[in-house]
C-alpha cells in the first residue's frame, strides 16, 4: 500500500499555493516519511519528521506545531492516542490522520474525537496540500479573531466606529476634520452602514458635545406631523393637538439636530427647514411668534438627493444648505478586511458574561463570500441569530440566517428525520460534486479536475469508483 502511495506522490507533484505551516510528521515507514518530508518542504512548510507516536506526543507538548500529520498505525502510541494527547496539551494544533482503506472507521471516529481531517491511502499531493491549506485557513481565522478580540479587549465607547481598513481610516480622518467646523453636513451611505453612529461621533467630536443631541427620522412620521415634530405647535393647531409642544429644533437649541432620511422630508417642511438654516428662526404651527435657535444640522440619507433635485422631489437650494460638507460611508463589501473586528465585536456584545462562540472555517467562508446588501446591520443580525441557534457551540453555516447560509429549512428538516451513515453521505456528496464539475467544465477532464482542485489521474480514479463517464 505504501509503495503505491509513494508512486502517486513521486509522479504527481501538483502545484498548489499554501500558507507556510509548522508541521510535525509522524510516519514509521522510512521511505514514505522521507518522501512526505521533502514534498512538504518543497511546498514551503517547516517539517519535523518522527517515526514514533510517543516521541511525537512529547515533541508536540514541548513545541507548538500548526499541524500534526500522523499515520493511524504507529509504534509506541497510535494515531488516535496521539490525537487525544495533542488535543489536551496543544488544543490549537490541528491533527490530520493518514489511514489505510481498512482503517477508515477509525479515522471517522477520530473526527468525532477532534481530528481536523483524514487522508486515505493512496492519496496524491494535491489532496494532501489541499487539507493543509484548509488548516492554514483555520489558523489564519483563529489569529484574525484573536487579534480582533485583543483590539476590542480594552472596551470601546458605544460611539466607536469599528474598523481599521483604509476606507474606515479615511472616513474617520474626514470626520475629524468635519466635526469641529460647525457647518451643516450630509452623511450619505447605504442602509445599514452606520449613518446614525457617524452623526453621533460628529456631535461628540464637536464643540457642542456637552449640549443637546436630538434625532428625528424624517421617514418614520406621517407627512402632516413632520412640521409639528420639527418646529413644535400651539394647543389646537390641528386635530389632536391638545397641548402646546416644543419641536425638535427648540429641544436641540445650542446643540446638534440629526435629521435621518432627510430625503423623505415633504416639500412644505423643506421650505421651513431652509429658512431655519438661512436665518436661524421659525414659527411653531398655530403661532405667529418667531423662535430663534442656534442648532447645527447633521443630515443623512441613503437616497440619491442629486437625482431627486433633478426630478424636483427635493429643493436644490436646501440641498446645498444641508450639504456644505458631505460625509460618505463605505459599504461593508468595500471594507471586508474589517470583518474579523466586526464579527468579534458582535460576538462579544452577544456574550458579555461568558466566552464568545467560535466560528467554523465553513461559516467564515460563508461570511467572506456574502455581499451584505444590508451592510453592518445585516452582519450584526446574522451573528445574533447564529449565537442563539448555536447554543454556545461552534457557529456552523446552518446557524446563520437561511438566506445567508443557503440552507433551506425544509432540507434541514428532512436531514433531521433521516440520519444517513457518514461514509454513505460523504460518498454521495463527492459524486454530486464531481458531476457538477463535469457539467461546468463541458465534459473536459482537465477542466473538471482543475475545478475540483485535484489531479487528472485522481479524477479518473474517482470517476471509476462512482461509475461516472465523461463523454
Amino acid at each position: 500500500m505504501s509503495r503505491l502511495l509513494l508512486q502517486n506522490l513521486l509522479h504527481e507533484r501538483v502545484e498548489m499555493t499554501t500558507d507556510a505551516l509548522n508541521v510535525l510528521l509522524v510516519e514509521d515507514d522510512p521511505d514514505l516519511r522521507a518522501t512526505l518530508h521533502d514534498l512538504l518542504q518543497d511546498s514551503g512548510h517547516t517539517v519535523e519528521a518522527l517515526d514514533n507516536g510517543q516521541v511525537a506526543a512529547e515533541r508536540a507538548a514541548a513545541s507548538f506545531f500548526d499541524v500534526v500529520l500522523s499515520d493511524v498505525q504507529l509504534p509506541g502510541m497510535g494515531g488516535r492516542q496521539l490525537l487525544a494527547h495533542v488535543r489536551q496539551t496543544s488544543p490549537d494544533t490541528s491533527v490530520i490522520l493518514i489511514t489505510g482503506y481498512g482503517d477508515v472507521a477509525q479515522a471517522v471516529a477520530a473526527l468525532r474525537e477532534g481530528a481536523s481531517d483524514y487522508l486515505t491511502k493512496p492519496f496524491d499531493v494535491d489532496e494532501l496540500l489541499s487539507r493543509l491549506k484548509r488548516v492554514a485557513e483555520r489558523q489564519t481565522l483563529r489569529l484574525e479573531l484573536a487579534r480582533a478580540k485583543q483590539a476590542l479587549a480594552t472596551g470601546l465607547p458605544e460611539t466607536s466606529f469599528i474598523g481599521d481598513s483604509p476606507p474606515v481610516r479615511k472616513l474617520l480622518h474626514h470626520i475629524h476634520k468635519v466635526a469641529p467646523s460647525g457647518s451643516p453636513c450630509l452623511i450619505v451611505g447605504e442602509s445599514g452602514t452606520g449613518k446614525e453612529l457617524v452623526a453621533r461621533i460628529i456631535h461628540e467630536q464637536s464643540p457642542r458635545r456637552d449640549r443637546p443631541y436630538v434625532t428625528i427620522n424624517c421617514g418614520a412620521l406621517a407627512e402632516h406631523l413632520v412640521e409639528a415634530e420639527l418646529f413644535g405647535h400651539e394647543r389646537g393647531a390641528f386635530t389632536g393637538a391638545d397641548k402646546k409642544r416644543e419641536g425638535r429644533f427648540k429641544a436641540a437649541d445650542g446643540g446638534t439636530l440629526f435629521l435621518d432620511e432627510i430625503g423623505e422630508l415633504p416639500m412644505a417642511a423643506q421650505a421651513k427647514l431652509l429658512r431655519v438654516l438661512q436665518e436661524g428662526t421659525f414659527e411653531p404651527l398655530g403661532s405667529n411668534a418667531t423662535v430663534k435657535v442656534d442648532v447645527r444640522v447633521v443630515s443623512a440619507t441613503h437616497r440619491d438627493l442629486r437625482k431627486m433635485v433633478r426630478e424636483r422631489l427635493f429643493r436644490e437650494d436646501l440641498y446645498y444648505r444641508i450639504n456644505v460638507v458631505e460625509v460618505p460611508i463605505p459599504p461593508l463589501r468595500d471594507r471586508m478586511s474589517d470583518l474579523p473586528l466586526l464579527v468579534q465585536h458582535f460576538l462579544l456584545r452577544q456574550s458579555p458574561n461568558r466566552p464568545p462562540n467560535t466560528l467554523s472555517l465553513e461559516t467564515w467562508n460563508v461570511l467572506k463570500g456574502h455581499s451584505f446588501p444590508g451592510n453592518v446591520r445585516e452582519l450584526g443580525h446574522a451573528i445574533s441569530h447564529a449565537v442563539i441557534m448555536a447554543q454556545g457551540a461552534e457557529i456552523r453555516p446552518e446557524h446563520l440566517p437561511a438566506a445567508m447560509s443557503f440552507i433551506r429549512p425544509a432540507a434541514l428538516a428532512a436531514q433531521d428525520e433521516q440520519i444517513v451513515p457518514l461514509m454513505e453521505s460523504m460518498k454521495k456528496h463527492e459524486r454530486e460534486c464531481i458531476q457538477r464539475a463535469i457539467n461546468a467544465s463541458g465534459g473536459v477532464p482537465s477542466k473538471a479536475a482543475a475545478l475540483l482542485k485535484i489531479s487528472p489521474s485522481s479524477l479518473q480514479t474517482k470517476l471509476k469508483a462512482h461509475g461516472l463517464v465523461i463523454s
